[in-house]
């Protein structure tokens, strides 16, 4: 492997920074941008064309394999059964993934393996008898792969996972069996070193699906795909933000919604005011802990992804309809809003992986029971679709952009494959992504909520975003 790489002029010592990831964390006040009143819903019905709303419709696929918009083209750079450049298998059951910026302008892909029980796939595995694992493909800026080899083994249906600012990959476990259900540390330019075969424990053992770092802090955020789930954060021992300091143990929470005294309420104010408090947990028995604790039980939670100050997470069965919910947590005030509601097929079923473009749209691909779609929300308030599955009736997985914003890299899990795609996207944009820390939705997509509600909401100095995340998990606040 070492041999191979240097023939091809990369050094994988050169390895830089995960792209897209350093961003500036939002100081917001609690009477900031974020508490938005019932007025400030965006209102796109009578202004149609306000913003950037997407790349107009899809156009079927000659190939029945991938629709795209007009002006936008595929490549499939990866498939399943196809050879490694040790000539090694490519495992199948394409999931999460993450783009580095690597040597040469190169670009490194990680790439997660949802599978089960079976014999692993690379030669420094944490148990043999698992198939699961993570691969990673090195792309040239004209998108041919250069190299293709493992980079962690012998794990169980790593689904989705993260990446760090410091350049590394979060693989997840969606298990809790006997010796899964963690979260493992895997560095591309160190394939299957010690570090991506060890467990990191006190990150909790459960059914792990995304994760998601705050860089101003080092905190990360992780999803549990079970129903019901639970939102938990980690705060790591070590803060240097390095390659394994995560190993180094720490402190496990979940989130939990309270009532708080609020000394200033007396006779200016009526009714309990809440907030979101964490709670710490026995990491090997977190979900029982959880419930102990009357945390927040979302109906399952899929995936994560933070910038430009603010933690995004979805929940893929939820709502009314069922159709999935998009919520939005901010550190610097404690804020949880429900940010988006699916009432309608056409514009959301089933959210699962969710990534933010460099112009500042939030993506989100979908895993329901028709055609899956990879889809796109602007701060205006416009939703948009920009691929579609034509292949198989399986999900889009593991959307994820090159550093230099011009290639999106997204996956079919079955029969796995992985896509370079390029067209005239939107330039990179990061005023636009802070937008979208604090932009409210569309009125048809945003929570409904009553008058009572919205009154209360306004009169604690709430967004109605936040009321209707604290409603829908049972705070009784009128």
């Amino acid at each position: 492997m070492e041999n191979q790489t240097s023939k091809n002029g990369l050094n994988r010592r050169d390895f830089l920074k995960a792209g897209g990831m350093s961003t500036l964390a939002l100081t917001l006040g609690s009477t900031g941008v974020l508490a938005i009143g019932s007025k400030a819903l965006a209102d796109t019905t009578n202004n149609p064309t306000s913003g950037f709303g997407g790349y107009g419709p899809l156009v079927p696929d000659p190939n029945g394999i991938l629709d795209l918009p007009e002006g936008f083209h595929y490549k499939i750079i990866s498939k399943e059964g196809g050879l490694m450049t040790d000539g090694r298998k490519i495992p199948g059951a394409f999931d999460g993934m993450a783009a580095f910026e690597g040597p040469n302008n190169t670009t490194i892909l990680v790439r997660n393996h949802e599978l089960g029980a079976g014999a692993a796939f690379g030669s420094n595995p944490y148990d043999a008898a698992a198939q699961g694992g993570t691969t990673a493909v090195v792309v040239r800026p004209n998108r041919e792969v250069i190299e293709e080899y493992v980079t962690s083994s012998g794990t169980i249906r790593n689904c989705a996972g993260g990446a760090t600012p410091w350049g590394t990959w979060l693989t997840c476990e969606e298990t809790r069996s006997a010796t899964h259900g963690y979260v493992f540390e895997v560095d591309p330019t160190q394939p299957e070193n010690e570090m991506s075969r060890t467990p990191i424990k006190d990150m909790g053992r459960f059914s792990h699906e995304a994760c998601a770092i705050d860089p101003a802090t080092g905190y990360v955020y992780l999803t549990e795909d079970s129903s019901p789930s639970f939102l938990y954060r980690f705060i790591p021992n070590d803060l240097s933000q390095k390659p394994g300091a995560l190993q180094k143990g720490g402190k496990l929470y979940a989130a939990a919604i309270e009532a708080v005294t609020d000394p200033s309420a007396s006779t200016f104010k009526t009714g309990q005011k809440f907030q979101i408090v964490w709670k710490e947990l026995d990491p090997h028995l977190c979900r029982e802990d959880a419930a102990k604790h009357k945390c927040i039980q979302f109906s399952r939670l899929e995936g994560a992804f933070f910038q430009a100050g603010v933690f995004w997470f979805d929940d893929t069965s939820a709502g009314e309809k069922k159709l999935g919910r998009i919520y939005r947590y901010s550190p610097a005030t404690n804020t949880l809003e429900l940010f988006y509601e699916g009432t309608d097929a056409h514009d959301m079923e089933y959210p699962d992986n969710i990534c933010m473009t460099p112009w500042g749209d939030l993506w989100y691909a979908e895993d329901g029971s028709g055609q899956d779609r990879l889809m796109g929300i602007t701060p205006e308030g416009k939703v948009y679709p920009f691929a579609a599955n034509r292949l198989s009736d399986t999900e889009l997985t593991g959307p994820t952009f090159s550093p230099d914003g011009n290639t999106l890299f997204v996956n079919i899990q079955s029969p796995g494959q992985t896509f370079a795609i390029w067209g005239p996207f939107q330039r990179r944009n990061s005023a636009r992504a802070r937008e979208m820390s604090y932009a409210a939705p569309a009125k048809q997509f945003a929570p409904q909520v009553s008058e009572k509600l919205t009154q209360v909401a306004e009169s604690q100095g709430m967004s109605i975003l936040e009321a209707a995340a604290f409603e829908r998990h049972g705070v009784k606040m009128i």
